[in-house]
Parts: structure tokens; C-alpha cells; sequence
């Protein structure tokens, strides 16, 4: 397990995926704006791959998040893009609703940039979030993104197109900040 300072990076359990399912993908306003595709429900069982890991695909790394304190489990956390010749990936998380605004968001960005960077000796981590995702772009900021544009117009959610700000993080910058 990964472990940041309030939450562990574990492996996805079985029995995670109800609870996942129920809380993050079946709420259709949270599932429109997280997935960058139509909401559509999914069946009990589902072998859906944002929810059942697929151990043999190289280029994504999929967590639970839990609790330290206690290991209840609080969210998803995903890896994604994983680029072996550019050393470059792709930063995403989910968190159920109970656990928003507690600060988990900024430490499972801390931990995935630990395992980016640290673990799989990436060069650049990126994140692409709603422009009105203020949870995410703190998250991010607080742990050294800066942001590098703005996509305008570029994701239909809920019947209207939002912009969408991308944030980037190099090996060079994270390492300087964990030295200070």
C-alpha cells in the first residue's frame, strides 16, 4: 500500500466495487463530470474498467483509496496514460461524497505523484479537470501543478460545454519541493 499522510493506495477489492458503484458512477451529475463521456448505468456485476482492474493493461494503474485511520474506503485513484517513452501519465481521482472537503483530495494527489514519480521514475505527471472543479485544481496546486492552459469549450457535461484547465507537474519540480 501507498500511504500519504491521512490515506493508503491499495489495491481495488472486490468488494469495493458496489460501494464504488453506488456512490460515484450511479450519481449521474458526479458520473457526467468525471468521465468525460455520457453518463450511462451500469448493471450490478459489471465488469466495467473503470471499476474492475485489469491487471494485464500496462498503461493504466487503478487504487481504492482508503482511510489510514480505520481503512474505509473513501474513493478511486487512477494512473492512466501511462507513456513509457515519454515517462509521462495521467492524474485522476474520485472521492465518495461522505469524504469530500476533509483534505483526502490533496493527499491522494500527493500519494499518486509519489508513485509517478518515485515508484515508476516518470519525467511529468498532467491533470485535466472542469475549470469549475475547484476541489481538483487545489488538490493539484497545493501539490506543486501549475497550470499550463485553459481548453475552452472542450467537454459537454450535462447538457453544456465547460472549459477545461490542464495542469502539469515535473519529476525536476516535485523533487525540489519534497527537498525543501
Amino acid at each position: 500500500m501507498l500511504k500519504g499522510t491521512k490515506v493508503g493506495l491499495r489495491a481495488r477489492h472486490d468488494e469495493d466495487i458496489p460501494v464504488l458503484l453506488a456512490e460515484l458512477y450511479d450519481d449521474v451529475v458526479n458520473g457526467s463530470r468525471a468521465d468525460g463521456q455520457p453518463w450511462r448505468p451500469l448493471t450490478p456485476g459489471t465488469k466495467d474498467p473503470r471499476l474492475v482492474v485489469d491487471d494485464s493493461n500496462r498503461q493504466t494503474v487503478q487504487f481504492s483509496v482508503v482511510e489510514l485511520e480505520g481503512g474505509t474506503l473513501i474513493g478511486t485513484a487512477v494512473l492512466a496514460g501511462i507513456d513509457p517513452h515519454h515517462r509521462s501519465a495521467h492524474v485522476g481521482l474520485g472521492l465518495r461524497p461522505g469524504h469530500r472537503g476533509k483534505g483526502y483530495g490533496t493527499d491522494v494527489v500527493a500519494a499518486l505523484c509519489h508513485y509517478g514519480f518515485t515508484v515508476r521514475g516518470l519525467k511529468r505527471l498532467q491533470i485535466e479537470t472542469l475549470a469549475d472543479n475547484f476541489a481538483m485544481l487545489h488538490a493539484a496546486e497545493r501539490n506543486g501543478f501549475v497550470r499550463e492552459g485553459r481548453t475552452r469549450s472542450s467537454a459537454w457535461v450535462m447538457g453544456e460545454f465547460l472549459d477545461e484547465v490542464v495542469l502539469g507537474l515535473l519529476a525536476e519540480e516535485y523533487k525540489e519541493r519534497k527537498e525543501s
